[in-house]
């Protein structure tokens, strides 16, 4: 994918986010400084629950992130993988089997009253067998993308925590770093139980404690 300028973010339509990949798009919009809007983001509202694996009732409520976080609608079409990386020179879409072996598939966007940084969470189900190597290919992603350019930003990501929350998944730090403004920082949680994937992206909180308790809500979710 590419950097938006500030035009772009104000032309584009609100369906757009449905083509772009998840970990990035968040790291994307706030390089560039603009806002954009998400499908179905507003206040919390009633959602049918499913504890079917991939279903709606393993992701986050707005609770779960705060008391200041609003949740959109539940999107159950299959989401694009989330980490497609497709402007990283080292990545080659074909590499990364699994993701075409996915069954179900659930989405979230979150929003905090202060109109800040969305947060994000998907979970994915697997036909046998294929959900492990599907974190397989995301360590494979996080190796050889783990720094490129993007017109002009550095994209980077780092695993912060190879075992996180006692070996219950795994830990990243994304960033896109410029010469003219602050580094933006978004973290990524990636959560398996059985043949379902969890990934929890939320942006940088200010507290190591606030991060792991969602990443434990998500983990609780998944049963």
């Amino acid at each position: 994918m590419s950097v938006p300028s500030s035009g772009a973010c104000r032309g584009r339509s609100r369906g757009s986010i449905a083509v772009v990949p998840v970990v990035l798009s968040a790291l994307m919009v706030m390089a560039t400084g603009c806002h954009r809007s998400e499908p179905g983001v507003g206040t919390e509202k009633r959602h049918t629950t499913s504890v079917e694996p991939g279903g709606p009732g393993m992701l986050l409520g707005a609770g779960d992130l705060g008391a200041n976080w609003h949740g959109g609608d539940v999107r159950t079409e299959l989401p694009p993988w989330p980490w497609e990386q497709n402007d990283c020179p080292a990545y080659q879409s074909s590499d990364y089997a699994a993701k075409s072996h996915r069954l179900a598939a659930s989405e979230r966007y979150y929003r905090p009253s202060d109109g800040s940084s969305l947060a994000h969470h998907v979970v994915e189900t697997y036909e046998p067998g294929w959900a492990e190597r599907n974190v397989d290919d995301v360590r494979r992603v996080l190796q050889r993308c783990a720094s490129y350019l993007v017109q002009g930003a550095r994209v980077s990501f780092e695993v912060v925590d190879p075992r996180y929350l006692g070996d219950a998944g795994i830990l990243v730090r994304g960033r896109i770093g410029r010469d003219d403004r602050p580094a933006t920082v978004t973290y990524v949680v990636i959560l398996r139980r059985g043949e379902t994937v969890s990934t929890v992206r939320v942006p940088e909180l200010g507290s190591q404690a606030a991060l792991d308790s969602i990443a434990a809500k998500a983990v609780a979710r998944l049963g």
